[in-house]
């Protein structure tokens, strides 16, 4: 597996990467249907790194840094490759970047419900900041709570 900055002709499976960590409706904000067309061409590619196995991009990470020396982390892995390194290695590099780029911290929001990702989050010293009650409306009417994490660098 590579880790690198994604490249233009990386939207595509980018964009394909999401709608389908969309599709299982738990691990990120977004819900289908996802336009994957539109995603591709508005997606942000500074500040994204990909992971490459065989070939074909497995996940990502973006951090969109701010003005204010912060960055604010979204990540996604495809399910057939969670468990095998994908997201400590994102998560790893993207710390990295992050502090080549003079950024003095990352943050990020996770569902409360989501054990794997606040375990790998915790495993690079992230801690828990706050809680934001309800904050998702999800399209089966359920509202879901979201845990705030930082990283101080």
């Amino acid at each position: 597996m590579e880790i690198r900055p994604a490249r233009e002709d990386d939207r595509l499976p980018l964009a394909e990467v999401f709608a389908a960590v969309a599709e299982e409706r738990d691990g990120i904000a977004t819900e289908p249907p996802v336009d994957v067309e539109a995603r591709a061409v508005s997606w942000t590619l500074d500040g994204t790194l990909v992971a490459v196995a065989d070939g074909e991009i497995v996940g990502s990470i973006h951090v969109d840094a701010s003005r204010h020396g912060f960055g604010e982390i979204g990540m996604a892995v495809a399910r057939a490759w969670r468990g095998r390194g994908v997201g400590s290695a994102l998560l790893a590099a993207a710390i990295d970047d992050a502090r080549e780029r003079g950024l003095h911290k990352l943050s990020l929001s996770v569902f409360a419900h989501n054990a794997a990702g606040i375990a790998l989050y915790r495993k690079y010293g992230f801690v828990e900041e706050g809680r934001r009650v309800k904050q998702y409306r999800r399209q089966s009417g359920e509202l879901w709570d979201a845990v705030d994490m930082g990283l101080l660098l």
